[in-house]
């Protein structure tokens, strides 16, 4: 018989629908598992096992079809639940215990979800990797000499190890679907404005928004259906722009069916081609080749798309990355230096923006989105590399030169933030691995509110490939 941690988060709910598992049985059983493995992983900052019993208390109170319903997640470490650390992945915010809730949290918490403590995050979810100076190096479970990669690194180490059934992560430029792909995972970046807790409306350029990390197609739309949180079948949204919503019910649906036959396009090059001489890896061509055979075995359409009209996009992104960053809790010199020296660098250029530079390149990039939108159209989903690199080791990352750190990051995921730029939906999926064994995958965007077709693309692959057949050695 399968151990708890090797069934999928649908057959974990499906368990505890059928008593054959208690909510505290199962919590317990994870919390052995981080108890024994994560100390070589780092994928978590804290784990709150003093308080299971009261939460568990106040699961077993909520309707057993809940949609969660006693199934373990961990919250990142940018998320405040009441009582426990924020530490937001810095020394300046260390000591910091949150005081209230985060609304995603009381989405999750209604929907069932039974918090076992804080995954890692790097400084202000800042970065692609998830290495703090001062702490320990979120590792990859497939190779512990290589990164999680990051923002959402912690969530995803503790997925791909089965420290978790499934996590929720934050993703402002790829950081759910950049750890994601680098841990072998299934990671969702779902439209800006479908998630009524984390719509990204209210973001500086609308970039960041929460998405699920899966081992399993069906179970990150398990988890995304929770995220958004239906009201008697409907979206609750709290803003008047929001995304398509074809109202046809849960996603988990079309993630299991896996119906329908698409027109897709590989997009050739990325948005930041004017800006380095970007080369993809080998192992990446080898992902997108994998797909590419499958999709064309199973009769979709396929094309090629080069993408115009992106030459001022990476001044743009670039821009908006430091300005994200002048709003860093920092003001004092003594503050200031409790920063690491990358992030200190990035809140004093965010902080001499001047306004008139940001509503430029606002604007400018509301028009990037219009056109991308307009040469997408044509098209139910986009196939891109996830990563251009294999998963990168631990230490690769300058810490001295913030221009050869964010190229770097650059280099490592060129297909990913644009996607944020534009509001659009995507998914990665871990459809190869190397001669090494370490994961590499694709990415699918979709056009606006085209979570369906991503995930009903992504279950056609996944019951041709297998992937959730593979487990990392130190899962084991």
């Amino acid at each position: 018989m399968a151990e708890l941690h090797e069934l999928t988060a649908l057959e974990q709910w499906q368990a505890l629908q059928r008593d054959e598992v208690s909510p505290t049985e199962l919590a317990r059983h994870y919390l052995d598992r981080i108890e024994r493995l994560d100390d070589a992983i780092g994928a978590f900052t804290s784990v709150a096992a003093g308080s299971l019993a009261e939460r568990v208390e106040a699961v077993e109170a909520l309707p057993r079809t809940a949609a969660l319903w006693g199934l373990p997640i961990g919250d990142k470490d940018l998320v405040s639940r009441a009582g426990q650390p924020v530490r937001f992945g810095s020394r300046l915010t260390a000591e910091v215990v949150a005081t209230t809730d985060d609304e995603l949290v009381g989405v999750l918490d209604r929907a069932g979800a039974v918090s076992l403590g804080k995954t890692a995050t790097p400084e202000f979810g800042l970065y692609g990797y998830t290495e703090p100076l001062d702490g320990v190096p979120t590792r990859n479970p497939w190779a512990l000499d290589r990164g999680a990669a990051g923002s959402s690194g912690g969530a995803a180490a503790a997925v791909a190890a089965r420290l978790l059934p499934f996590a929720p992560g934050s993703d402002g430029g790829g950081s759910v679907r950049i750890p994601a792909a680098a841990c072998g995972l299934v990671g969702l970046k779902p439209t800006r404005g479908l998630v009524p807790a984390g719509s990204g409306v209210d973001r500086l350029a609308g970039l960041v928004v929460p998405g699920p990390i899966a081992r399993t197609v069906a179970d990150a739309a398990l988890l995304l259906d929770a995220m958004i949180e239906r009201v008697h079948g409907r979206i609750d949204h709290h803003f008047t722009l929001r995304a398509p919503d074809a109202d046809d019910g849960p996603l988990l649906g079309h993630a299991v069916r896996g119906e329908g036959r698409f027109q897709l396009a590989v997009l050739d090059g990325s948005p930041w081609d004017s800006a380095f001489e970007l080369a993809v890896d080998p192992e990446a061509r080898a992902a997108v080749d994998v797909a590419t055979r499958a999709f064309t075995a199973m009769g979709h359409g396929l094309e090629e798309l080069t993408l115009r009209d992106a030459e001022r996009y990476p001044t743009d992104f670039t821009t908006i990355w430091q300005a994200s960053a002048a709003g860093v809790p920092a003001s004092s010199e003594a503050e200031l230096a409790l920063l690491e020296p990358i992030t200190r660098s990035l809140v004093e250029r965010g902080r001499a923006l001047p306004a008139t530079r940001l509503m430029e390149t606002l604007a400018s990039l509301h028009r990037f989105e219009r056109s991308v939108l307009a040469q997408f159209a044509p098209f139910d989903a986009i196939i891109t590399p996830a990563l251009a690199q294999t998963p990168r080791p631990i230490g690769w990352y300058d810490q001295d030169s913030p221009e050869l750190n964010f190229e770097q990051q650059v280099r490592y995921a060129p297909h990913t933030s644009f996607v944020n730029a534009t509001g659009l939906p995507a998914i990665t999926l871990p459809v190869h691995e190397t001669s090494e064994g370490l994961p590499m995958g694709v990415q699918l965007i979709g056009r606006p509110g085209g979570e369906a077709t991503l995930l009903a693309l992504g279950a056609q692959l996944e019951r041709r490939l297998r992937w959730q057949d593979r487990v990392p050695s130190v899962a084991r």
